[in-house]
């Protein structure tokens, strides 16, 4: 059992790690917006991200971000995979350390979840004459399911290029001004896919038992810790089961879990499901919460809980019982940008309003203060 990891006092109270302290416990969950053009951020990440900075948010996640053209889950993916997509994302993390939040990006390749159509479009596989690829790649070579398409097993070479690619994109966002990165090991892409025994059927060192499968995500972790500054944070979201029989279970999830640790790894960011599509999530207010807890608990690691998490009380509750020790909002702060703000004054917390709102704002405010830097 490792040492018990101390609860934090409240949803408002600073987390510091590394050289980086958060001014809250509140994170903006890293939702895909499917809004790029070959990988650039546009106007409308500066927009969509900066509101929820401005909206009081202590760190701000940029949806998954590839580390290559055929790690994107769709065409319109964002993409830190070229130096020419530096300049736009410089833009939006300057802006988000000026209302005093911090810019993370999560790092990402989709695997054989790749070259599809956008949600909100009829759910396909993209040909290459609709923008698609055909160098869609995975572990082993399954489907995820009909309408998916049939990645290549990836050999050697292939997996050598994407932990290149992973360990150059950590790079380019320390350069772009990102103070944290997250790597993408959830929701059934590409190192999701290598851990879990329903998608890996490899018979090499790379398949088989939990350290074997575990091998391929621990090299593109390292290389992105290796490839990031040492003072800045490095987290991973982690899908900590697949919601069927066999498939990857909760004790996999916290032996690996003790294995990031090991890499230098700051936080997990703990989420489930999306490698399947048998899976059977009993969905309700909280439902990941209890797995963020064992993974604190039993891993001796700063974890955040993610899943319908909508009401302050209750986010404050998860923190100050050592639950976890960030929550990440995803819907409700596309529903709320300014959820941040309402909690505070709910908890009774000072709430610290941009300069431009102080006189609309009600209460007790404080003047915010930019990040350094």
């Amino acid at each position: 059992m490792s040492a018990a990891i101390p609860a934090p006092e409240h949803l408002f109270a600073p987390l510091t790690q590394r050289s980086v302290t958060f001014p809250n416990r509140i994170v903006c969950s890293p939702m895909c917006q499917y809004s790029s053009v070959d990988g650039f951020a546009s106007d409308w990440h500066l927009v969509h991200l900066g509101s929820r900075a401005i909206g009081g948010a202590g760190a701000v996640i940029t949806e998954a971000n590839a580390v290559n053209p055929e790690g994107r889950i769709s065409p319109g993916d964002l993409g830190i995979w070229s130096d020419e997509h530096i300049p736009a994302l410089a833009r939006i993390t300057k802006f988000i350390r000026e209302h005093g939040s911090v810019p993370g990006t999560q790092l990402a390749h989709a695997g054989r979840k790749a070259s599809m159509a956008r949600p909100w479009e009829t759910p396909r596989n993209l040909p290459v004459s609709e923008g698609g690829w055909e160098n869609v790649v995975a572990p082993s070579a399954l489907r995820y399911s009909e309408i998916f398409p049939l990645p290549h097993a990836l050999d050697r070479a292939g997996m050598d290029k994407v932990v290149a690619d992973f360990g150059t994109a950590a790079q380019r966002a320390a350069k772009a001004g990102f103070l944290l990165v997250e790597v993408h090991a959830a929701h059934g892409y590409l190192s999701h896919e290598f851990l879990s025994p329903v998608s890996n059927k490899r018979t090499d060192e790379y398949g088989g038992s939990l350290v074997n499968r575990a091998r391929f995500p621990l090299e593109i972790v390292r290389a992105v810790r290796s490839n990031f500054p040492v003072e800045l944070p490095v987290w991973v979201r982690l899908s900590v089961t697949d919601w069927v029989e066999d498939g990857l279970t909760v004790d996999d999830a916290i032996a690996f879990a003790k294995l990031l640790k090991a890499e230098g790894i700051d936080l997990i960011d703990v989420s489930s499901g999306g490698n399947d599509h048998r899976q059977q999530i009993p969905i309700g207010p909280g439902y990941q919460v209890a797995f963020a807890e064992r993974v604190r608990r039993e891993a001796g690691i700063a974890t955040g809980a993610v899943g319908m998490i909508t009401e302050p009380a209750q986010a404050d509750q998860i923190v100050r019982t050592g639950q976890a020790d960030v929550v990440s909002l995803a819907r409700e702060l596309l529903r709320e940008p300014y959820w941040p703000l309402r909690a505070a004054d709910a908890l009774k917390q000072p709430a610290s309003w941009p300069v431009q709102y102080e006189r609309a704002a009600q209460g007790k405010v404080e003047r915010r203060k930019p990040l350094a830097g």
